[in-house]
């Protein structure tokens, strides 16, 4: 059974204008995703800037409002919770933030914000949360002594590694990570993600790995949904997704990868045009005014997901020529 179930997922943000503030639009952030997560698995969202992935992770979470739409956690209705019930499931959904300076509050020290979270939930003595909170800053690779400096004295990586032993604190059993390690040097990206991977095995954990950097996303990820404008396109398991694209979109994220070897051939396909505006997105396929292989069938009818091998989906008219 799925530890997270996503069925139809939409995210609508008005525009408002004149005066009165009247509603005049509105943005089409999320449009009828769906997705599931199980127990342990880690679930690589990916796609362009401004594509909705963030978007949808903290729609799941709660942390704004659905449109439309379902999400089940554990069984439970996450939509229709309320203040009381929702604060009780926030112990087993958690979130890493992509800022690792702005998500921490730069007026408290690092002891009282790792210590917040059992205050909040009314778990443990004064003396047990300080050894758990020195527990979890020996966990993630820093020392307990850190517990009285602010996130300002900490490099990027560091405070990263403060914002992973928040997300874990309560032992939770997904956690979202959205962009964890854009805003980090190369470097310190490997670091911070083998420490998830690490704490994944430990702890049984499942994973929403939010990225637009694909060679990262393989790296971490046991399945792949690629989003674009709004909509899953393409979703496979990780090895099966980059070794058989089968949309034009994810065939054109993938040859963008950089290749370490300079004498390696590598065919890039560029695609046309910019990113629609959300505002107003194309009929039919979404991505039919950037697409080679578009016929007139994709600027009318939106294409449905097909199933085109084990776990492997796509919602594409001419994912065969592709």
């Amino acid at each position: 059974m799925a530890l997270l179930e996503v069925r139809d997922l939409t995210k609508h943000f008005p525009i408002r204008g004149g005066v009165l503030l009247r509603r005049v639009g509105e943005v089409h952030a999320v449009d009828n995703v769906s997705f599931s997560v199980e127990p342990g698995e880690t679930l690589g969202l990916v796609g362009e800037s401004g594509c909705g992935k963030s978007t949808v992770g903290k729609t799941v979470l709660k942390l704004i409002e659905a449109t439309s739409g379902e999400v089940e956690f554990d069984g439970r209705d996450v939509l229709s919770l309320r203040a009381k019930p929702l604060r009780a499931l926030r112990r087993e959904m958690q979130i890493v933030f992509q800022d690792p300076y702005e998500s921490l509050n730069a007026r408290h020290t690092v002891g009282k914000i790792l210590e917040e979270p059992f205050v909040i939930h009314k778990l443990g003595s004064v003396e047990e949360r300080r050894q758990w909170v020195g527990e979890l800053l020996e966990r993630v690779g820093l020392s307990p002594d850190s517990v009285n400096r602010f996130p300002h004295e900490f490099s990027g990586g560091q405070r990263q590694r403060i914002g992973i032993a928040r997300a874990i604190a309560l032992r939770p059993k997904l956690i979202v990570c959205d962009e964890a390690v854009s805003a980090l040097d190369v470097s310190i990206q490997a670091q911070i993600l083998n420490l998830l991977l690490e704490l994944q095995r430990e702890m049984n954990l499942a994973m929403i790995f939010i990225a637009h950097d694909l060679a990262v996303v393989k790296h971490v990820s046991d399945r792949i949904a690629v989003m674009y404008l709004g909509q899953i396109v393409e979703t496979a398991k990780s090895e099966e997704l980059y070794r058989r694209p089968r949309h034009p979109y994810t065939k054109a994220l993938i040859s963008a990868i950089p290749v370490a070897d300079p004498t390696a051939r590598h065919a890039r396909i560029t695609l046309k045009g910019d990113v629609p505006s959300p505002i107003n997105p194309p009929s039919g396929c979404r991505f039919h005014t950037r697409c080679p292989l578009a016929i007139e069938r994709c600027t009318r009818e939106a294409p449905s997901i097909e199933t085109v091998g084990e776990g492997h989906e796509v919602a594409c008219h001419r994912w065969r020529e592709a």
